[in-house]
C-alpha cells in the first residue's frame, strides 16, 4: 500500500519534471543563435518560408510554446526538422533498444567488476591486492568514458585485434561501448562496497559467524553481502542515469545508431523537435530508474521509508 501511493506521487512529480524540462528546454534552444535552416547554402526565401510555416516558426514565441506543449501532452512528438519523413517517435523507437542494450551491458560491467573488486579489497584488506584494486578504481573514477574508448580501441582493435572498431550488427559490438560507459562507475561501487564492508565486518554477528568456524569468503557473500549492497543501490540510480547520458559520446565514437547520434546531430543541427523528443525521453528513463532503485531500497531494507 505505501509503495502503491509512492507510485502515484512519483507519477504526479514526473509530470511536474516533465514539464519544467520542457518549459527550460523549449526557451534556451530558441535562445541559442541561429536556426534550423540556417545553412551554408541559402535556401530558397519561399521554400524556407514554406518550411517555417510548417513548424510554426512564423508564430510569435508563446504561440510556439503552447502548440508545442499541447502536441508533447498529446504524446505527439512531431516531425523531425533535418529528417522530415521521419517522425521524433519513430527515430526514437529505432534508437533506443541499441542505446538500452549499450546500458544495461555498461550497468552490468559496472555492477559485476565493482561488487567484485569492492568484496576482494574488503576481505583482503591492506594486502598487494586490496592497494592495486584501489589504485585501478580510482584511476577508473578520473578517467571520462571517452578516454577509455580510445585506450580501448588502440588495445583490443588494433593491437589485439579481438573486437570491431565500429559498426552496428551483433551483441559483439556491443563488449567494447558497454565496457568504456560501466568502466568509470564499477570504480565508484567497488569503493563503496569496499567502504559498506569494512563497516559492516566490525559488527557482533559477524564475529560471532567467525566463532562458529565460517570461512572468509562465507562471511563476506552470506552475512556482510547483503548490507553492502544498501549504498550499492543507492548508487545504481544515479549511475544508471550517468551511463545513459554518458553513453551519447561512447556511441558516437563506436559510430552505433543510437540515440547518442541523433542527440549529438539534433544538437549541431538546431533539430528542436527532435532534441525535445529525446531530452524528455532521457527525463523520463532516468526518473523510471531512480524510481525503481528506491523501489528496491524499500524491498532490501523494510526500516527504509519511502517518500
Amino acid at each position: 500500500m505505501m509503495i502503491g501511493r509512492f507510485l502515484i506521487r512519483r507519477f504526479l512529480w514526473m509530470i511536474v519534471t516533465l514539464w519544467v524540462v520542457f518549459t527550460v528546454s523549449f526557451f534556451l534552444m530558441r535562445a541559442v543563435p541561429g536556426g534550423p535552416f540556417d545553412r551554408e547554402r541559402q535556401l530558397d526565401p519561399q521554400v524556407e518560408a514554406n518550411l517555417r510555416a510548417r513548424y510554426n516558426l512564423d508564430k510569435p514565441l508563446w504561440y510556439q510554446y503552447l502548440s508545442e506543449l499541447a502536441k508533447v501532452a498529446q504524446g505527439d512528438l512531431g516531425y523531425s526538422y533535418r529528417l522530415g519523413d521521419f517522425r521524433v517517435s519513430e527515430i526514437i523507437l529505432q534508437g533506443l533498444p541499441i542505446s538500452v542494450a549499450v546500458g544495461v551491458v555498461g550497468l552490468g560491467v559496472a555492477i559485476a567488476l565493482g561488487l567484485s573488486a569492492g568484496c576482494i579489497s574488503a576481505a583482503w584488506r591492506g594486502s598487494a591486492v586490496d592497494v592495486a584494486l584501489m589504485i585501478l578504481a580510482t584511476v577508473g573514477i578520473a578517467l571520462p568514458s571517452f578516454v577509455i574508448a580510445a585506450m580501448m580501441i588502440i588495445l583490443f582493435v588494433f593491437l589485439i585485434p579481438l573486437f570491431p572498431a565500429a559498426g552496428w550488427g551483433s551483441w559483439y559490438h556491443l563488449i567494447l561501448p558497454g565496457f568504456c560507459v560501466g568502466a568509470p562507475y564499477a570504480a565508484s561501487i567497488a569503493r563503496l562496497a569496499r567502504t559498506a564492508l569494512l563497516e559492516i565486518m566490525s559488527q557482533d554477528y559477524i564475529r560471532t559467524a567467525y566463532a562458529k568456524g565460517l570461512g572468509k569468503s562465507g562471511v563476506v557473500l552470506r552475512h556482510g553481502m547483503k548490507l553492502a549492497l544498501l549504498p550499492v543501490i543507492s548508487y545504481l540510480g544515479p549511475a544508471a542515469a550517468g551511463i545513459l547520458t554518458g553513453s551519447v559520446v561512447v556511441e558516437k565514437i563506436f559510430c552505433l545508431p543510437g540515440l547518442g547520434v541523433h542527440f549529438v546531430e539534433a544538437a549541431t543541427q538546431r533539430d528542436y523537435t527532435l532534441a525535445m523528443g529525446l531530452i524528455l525521453t532521457y527525463t523520463v528513463l532516468l526518473f523510471v530508474l531512480n524510481t525503481i532503485v528506491d523501489v528496491c531500497y524499500r524491498l532490501l531494507d523494510p526500516r527504509v521509508e519511502i517518500a
